[in-house]
């Protein structure tokens, strides 16, 4: 039980401490998955609320691969997303492999599922009578999307949480992409999972700490937001 402690302890003095090395895997963890989870939340939610209203050919289906998406493994994400960025692959040319863009690529693939599957099912809960008495009053497509949008705003920050959660704790396809390259693409995830297959839990333990404090507090912050507007309605 010792070597708990010591990690406890270990892990308040690095982020208390300001080792520089942590700062910058913590830097990177935030911008890599603030950053998918934002570029999902620009795909995902139009997605899945047009998906929700519209009527097409073959609807069942693709709600059905939305929801699929939703449970995508990431170490497949990330083999895929490393097949297609390699040299030889069709966006070798980018050269993102072993990047913080190309590990970005690889959480939009994976976050993005997780929030068109909760926008599409919060604007199902919506009656479509709704968007369609805002088209008759003259709104536009868009406009009455937008309105929608509004209706469900709680549910659409809880698609939002879910989407984060999902990414700032993801190891297996920032590892594949990323490479786990010190100074480059290290992050907490991988950062802990090297540490732990060196033996060094105390390292382990300090890294996870610091990962689960920036989790709660982002996702505390997510949640008070959510919670204020529900008290205003």
């Amino acid at each position: 039980m010792d070597f708990i402690l010591d990690g406890l302890l270990k892990g308040l003095s690095l982020i208390f401490g300001g080792d520089a090395e942590v700062y910058a895997i913590v830097r990177l963890s935030l911008f890599v998955s603030v950053f998918s989870t934002a570029l999902s939340v620009a795909i995902g939610v139009p997605l899945g609320s047009i998906v929700a209203i519209k009527e097409f050919p073959f609807k069942k289906i693709v709600i059905s691969v939305v929801n699929t998406g939703m449970g995508l493994p990431p170490v497949v994400v990330g083999l895929m997303a490393m097949l297609f960025l390699s040299r030889n692959g069709p966006l070798g040319l980018l050269g993102w492999l072993y990047t913080p863009t190309g590990m970005v690529l690889a959480q939009v693939i994976i976050a993005t599922p997780v929030i068109a599957g909760l926008s599409l099912s919060a604007m199902q809960s919506l009656d479509r009578k709704f968007y369609l008495q805002m088209l008759t009053l003259g709104a536009g497509q868009w406009q009455a999307l937008w309105v929608c949008l509004k209706e469900i705003k709680l549910s659409i920050l809880a698609a939002v949480i879910a989407g984060f959660g999902s990414v700032i704790s993801e190891v297996g396809a920032v590892m594949i992409v990323g490479g786990n390259i010190r100074h480059q693409t290290r992050v907490l995830t991988t950062a802990i999972v090297m540490e732990t297959h060196m033996g060094n839990f105390d390292n382990a333990i300090a890294l996870g700490l610091i990962l689960l404090s920036l989790t709660f507090l982002i996702n505390i912050a997510l949640t008070y937001i959510q919670q204020q507007k529900a008290r205003t309605e």
